[in-house]
Formats: C-alpha cells, sequence, structure tokens
C-alpha cells in the first residue's frame, strides 16, 4: 500500500496508537474466543445504553437522579487501508488511507420514580484520503466513516411496570446477532434509532422486545456532501444519514429449554418517501425463527445454529415479490479452538428482487470486505468456514467465503479474512484485521456492480471507561 508523504504523520501515528496503548494497560486476562459486538473488538460493557441495559440505583430525589448518574466514555483510533485495483470500468478508484479518531461521551442518569436518561454524543476525526460519502472525495475508494458530531442517543427511559422497560428517544437496537437489527458497532459513527421501545421479561425464560421507529440514524452522518455526487440527491446526505419510517417491530426470545434459545419476530419495516426516492429503501415485511444452543461431546462441545425467515414486499412498495432467508451453522468448540461450518441464503425472487437487510450489522456477514452490504438482484449463497484461537490472550481467527447467485448460481467470488485481537482488560483492546476479495473472473458485473477484487487492512485500539 502506498502512503502520501503530506499524510503521513497523521495516518502512522494513529496506526501506533494501539500500541502504545499496550504500555498504559493492565496485566493482560485470557480472553474467549468471541468477536466482540459482531467482531469489532470492543467489548460489550463498551455498548452504553443498549435495549438491555440495566438502569442505574434508584435515587431518593430527583436531584439524586441528575448528579449521582454514571459518565462513560470510548476512545477509538483506527487505520482502514483500501485497494481496488481493477474497477468495472472508468478510472481506477485511488487507493483510501483512512485515519480517523473516534470520542463516544455520555451520561446516564439514575432512576427517579422508576425514570431515568442517557445523552450520549459521537465525534469522529479524520483525513481526507478516503471517501467517506459525505466529504466529497469520489476519486478515492470508500470508507464508510465521516468526520462529524452528532447525537448517537438520547432517551428517557421508565421501569415502573414490573419487569418491564420502556425507552423514548434516540437509542440503540441489536437483536439477536444483528442480522436484522443492529447498531453497525464496526463504524466509527454508530447507527441509532428514533424510537419507543418495550421491553418485558414478566414471562419465564422469555424477553419479549417490541419498538416503534420513526428514524435509523445511519452511520453516514447528516453531513453535506458533493452535489456532483449521486451517492445523495440535491447536495444533501440526509438520505444517506437518514432512514425515515414508521416502522413496529417484534421479537420474543425463549431460553426455557436449557440446550438452546428460540427465537421468534416480525419487522415491519415501513419507509417514508423521502426513504423511498432513488430506490435507497423499499418497505418490506420479514417473519422468522431462529435456534441456537450447544451440547456436550466428551471434553469438547459441539455448536449448532438455524434460522428461517420469509419476505415480502409491505405497504406501497412497488415491486411485488417474495424472498427468503436461511441459515445453518454447525460447528465444534475443543477448548484450544473453535471451528464453524456455515450456510446462509439471501434468495432472489427470480432475479427481480432479492432479500434485504438494510438495518443490520452488516460487516459481520458475508465477508469483512463489504462486498455485499447491498444483496445483489439474483440473491446471495454464502458458504463459510472459519476458525478461532486463542494463544497468551490473543484472538487469531481465519475466515473463508465462497459466494455463489441464488437465482442463477453463477460464482461472485471468494474471500479469505484473517483477525488479531486482544481484549486487555475491561478499558483497553487492540487489533488488526485483513480482508481480501476476489472476484470470479466471469462475474455478471450488471447483477453485482461491487464484485471487484478489495483488499482491505485495518489497525485499531479502544479506550472504554
Amino acid at each position: 500500500m502506498k502512503l502520501k508523504n503530506k499524510t503521513l504523520f497523521q495516518q502512522m501515528s494513529l496506526v501506533f496508537t494501539p500500541l502504545a496503548l499496550l504500555a498504559l494497560a493492565p496485566q493482560a486476562y485470557s480472553a474467549d474466543y468471541t468477536d466482540y459486538a459482531a467482531g469489532t473488538g470492543v467489548s460489550p460493557s463498551a455498548q452504553v445504553g443498549g435495549l438491555y441495559a440495566p438502569a442505574q440505583k434508584a435515587a431518593d430525589t430527583f436531584t439524586d437522579a441528575i448528579t449521582g448518574g454514571k459518565v462513560t466514555a470510548n476512545v477509538q483510533a483506527r487505520y482502514e487501508n483500501v485497494d481496488q485495483p481493477r474497477p468495472v470500468s472508468g478510472a481506477r478508484l485511488k487507493e483510501a488511507n483512512a485515519a480517523t479518531l473516534r470520542l463516544r461521551l455520555g451520561y446516564e442518569t439514575a432512576e427517579y420514580m422508576g425514570f431515568g436518561g442517557l445523552v450520549q454524543i459521537e465525534h469522529i476525526s479524520a483525513n481526507d484520503a478516503y471517501n467517506s460519502r459525505t466529504n466529497g472525495r469520489t476519486g478515492y475508494s470508500v470508507v464508510g466513516d465521516a468526520n462529524v458530531t452528532e447525537l448517537n442517543q438520547a432517551y428517557i427511559s421508565y421501569s415502573g411496570i414490573p419487569q418491564t422497560r420502556v425507552k423514548f428517544g434516540r437509542q440503540l437496537i441489536r437483536l439477536d446477532n444483528d442480522r436484522w437489527l443492529g447498531n453497525v458497532v464496526w463504524r466509527q459513527n454508530q447507527q441509532t434509532y428514533d424510537a419507543t421501545s418495550v421491553v418485558n421479561k414478566s414471562l419465564p425464560d422469555t424477553t419479549i422486545t417490541a419498538a416503534f421507529i420513526t428514524n435509523a440514524n445511519r452511520v453516514f452522518s447528516d453531513a453535506s456532501i458533493d452535489p456532483v455526487s449521486a451517492a445523495a440527491p440535491n447536495g444533501t446526505g440526509a438520505l444517506l444519514g437518514n432512514h425515515h419510517m414508521r416502522s413496529p417491530i417484534f421479537n420474543v426470545n425463549y431460553k426455557g429449554l436449557g440446550f438452546a434459545e428460540l427465537v421468534g419476530y416480525g419487522y415491519f419495516l415501513d419507509y417514508d418517501q423521502s426513504a423511498k426516492a432513488f430506490g435507497l429503501a423499499n418497505s418490506t415485511k420479514t417473519i422468522g425463527g431462529r435456534i441456537k444452543g450447544d451440547a456436550p461431546m466428551g471434553d469438547y462441545k459441539l455448536m449448532y445454529s438455524a434460522e428461517y425467515a420469509r419476505q415480502t414486499d409491505y405497504k406501497d412498495n412497488p415491486i411485488n415479490f417474495t424472498a427468503h432467508y436461511f441459515l445453518a451453522e454447525g460447528g465444534v468448540d475443543v477448548k484450544v479452538a473453535q471451528f464453524k461450518l456455515g450456510y446462509e441464503l439471501l434468495s432472489s425472487d427470480n432475479g427481480k428482487q432479492s432479500l434485504s437487510t438494510p438495518l443490520a450489522t452488516l460487516f459481520a456477514f458475508n465477508g469483512w470486505a463489504d462486498v455485499f452490504l447491498v444483496t445483489p438482484k439474483n440473491g446471495l449463497k454464502d458458504v463459510y468456514v472459519n476458525a478461532r484461537t486463542n494463544v497468551a490472550g490473543i484472538v487469531l481467527g481465519a475466515d473463508y467465503h465462497d459466494f455463489r447467485a441464488d437465482h442463477n448460481g453463477n460464482k461472485y467470488g471468494t474471500e479469505f479474512d484473517l483477525i488479531a485481537t486482544k481484549q486487555i482488560d475491561k478499558t483497553y483492546s487492540i487489533g488488526s484485521r485483513y480482508a481480501r476479495f476476489k472476484a470470479d473472473n466471469n462475474v455478471d458485473h450488471v447483477n453485482c456492480a461491487a464484485c471487484i477484487d478489495t483488499s482491505k487492512l485495518w489497525v485499531y485500539g479502544a479506550m472504554n471507561f
């Protein structure tokens, strides 16, 4: 990869920031094999204010509730390189060298008479050697981290009803494995939702989640964009940064079986006309179920999960279609390592329309090169294997994907991913990743314009308080 001299110091300082964190950190402990929060290297403790997050302790007075809250902070530095040497047409994109630094700062009050609240802001600083989709640098490859300051979360909560918590305002919504609704935690600017949500746990071993979403605050931010770019009409990033909607969602999770967790869900995404414009989003109805569990096998452990969903057009979606989602995954934990084999299908309705998951944490699925952020119209079949192990507290892993179309079976390409990450303690983490997507020589670029050779490298470090 090439670094321009005029930005060399800025970029390399962020590359080596994670290494400096090691010198500040306490003694390491042995981390597990989990890729925290869909593979980010950020521990769950850093995800403040989530849908299931417990409220702060009750206060005796309103003043005590305001002053007796909790301050949280996250600092994450990351360097991301993107190289796409063979464009489909036109001039080759310049190699992206994105150096970004995020500060996420929040304050959560204690509860008074069942009421509480949280306010959290995000600030991302960045150089200009990449296309963030909002900075007008269209000659570079895309890295979806905007230089922006935004209100990330701001909500009022109420837990005065037994085994129930209600939230109103801007909040995180993460359900199951983030396949349908997530916070896109890998990007520097988190995805949050303007919504009213209710979580109830009054039934034994059961969590019932219902929410009504009015806006998805996307990772691209509300920043202005080069009006020449087709990414956002009329020179505004609003359609990229906000997906307005009137969308009820339902999710029921049952863990009473012991050997498996059962989930049933219905997601009814009804986008406003502003989001539907220019084909950026269409309304869909998705109903499905999921099972996930494990079983002992001598000294080892078998792991398994399966999921099926049916998706159709919803409300005034102009495309009449039916598509299907299917996942089957099996694995084994042999103590020193974990291995998984999986198959995921995002089907196509005869090439007319494919299944979509626009609110997912997409980085966690179908390869880290992000080639399939939008499902091709001919659908997607992903056969994958992955392995994780732990050496001296460092999680090492490798993934391999084989991608093909559902409608005609044509091959899109293959991808190989590598990871090395270390959760030093609850405060510090450090990591590096590499992704290499190799497009098939005969790939149909009309159906999959993003299917071009792509290499990505990340080095990152974070501090959570």
